[in-house]
């Protein structure tokens, strides 16, 4: 998983020491020497977890998808941003901190509005 691109799609097989990196900024924090310029590229498909080569002189429109499962991987990178916010749990999982703006109470109905003189006894 990478830190760096939250929505890498592949992963890149390095041509200097032959392991597979999510970006090149994974590879030059493990790795001592810098990232080997190669004009043809592996990639690793993370949806189907098939890999396949591209030749970047010859690279066009079409080879913006997995020859395998059309999957789109050539998007608009994720970078974390830094975001002050109040911690709390997913509100997709857990929705009890948010307020349901949807259903709007009858201010006139309460408890201490009810009249309950005749049960008085």
């Amino acid at each position: 998983m990478c830190k760096h691109i939250l929505n890498a799609q592949v992963a890149i097989r390095a041509p200097c020491c032959k392991q597979w990196y999510d970006c090149a900024e994974c590879h030059a924090e493990s790795q001592s020497h810098p990232l080997a310029k190669t004009t043809e590229m592996a990639f690793l498909c993370k949806k189907c977890k098939k890999a396949f080569r591209k030749d970047m002189t010859e690279y066009d429109e079409s080879d913006e998808y997995c020859p395998h499962c059309d999957n789109h991987y050539v998007i608009e990178a994720k970078t974390p941003q830094a975001v002050l916010a109040v911690e709390g749990e997913d509100a997709r999982v857990d929705a009890r901190m948010l307020k349901d703006e949807r259903t709007k109470q009858n201010p006139t109905r309460s408890l201490f509005a009810m009249d309950f003189t005749d049960r008085i006894g």
